[in-house]
């Protein structure tokens, strides 16, 4: 079962780590991540494809590397397939992410996906890559990297 405050943990852990007001939560289901974050004075846009959600801000479509850029950061809490997008949207934006991965768009375990999304990061040139651990059960590793100076932990 799913630790039911993984939204309020991930989005204590976001606005501690990103200055960013403008986020898009990418395959953010109801948008539980984006009520999280908007309680706590962030701009969020919720992109994913369901029809029931809650009253956020939610674009219900698929979200491509064609989308206008109108964030500042990316972010995923368990958006399974969209996983990647999420990477290769910041880098081609130029723009910081954090995601917490779950299942993989091609079968590998978790570590391996894990290290792999990481291991993709830096090839599309982000500088800074690293995880960090949410303190929750169950799938809690947050991979993030940013262009900017590294944080201090």
């Amino acid at each position: 079962m799913a630790d039911k405050r993984r939204f309020d943990l991930f989005a204590q852990f976001i606005t501690e780590r990103f200055p960013a007001p403008r986020i898009y939560d990418i395959a953010g289901g109801q948008g539980r991540l984006n009520e999280a974050l908007s309680r706590l004075g962030r701009t969020v846009t919720t992109f994913d494809l369901r029809h029931k959600h809650l009253p956020v801000r939610y674009e219900q479509r698929m979200f491509t590397l064609d989308e206008p850029c109108e964030c500042d950061l990316l972010v995923g809490m368990h958006p399974d397939g969209a996983t990647r997008i999420v990477i290769e949207y910041a880098a081609k934006h130029r723009l910081p992410f954090a995601v917490v991965p779950c299942c993989s768009d091609n079968s590998m375990p978790y570590n391996p996906w894990r290290r792999h999304l990481a291991d993709l990061a830096r090839e599309l040139g982000f500088p800074h890559v690293e995880e960090r651990e949410l303190p929750m059960e169950g799938r809690s590793r947050v991979v993030l990297g940013d262009f900017g100076p590294s944080p201090s932990p």
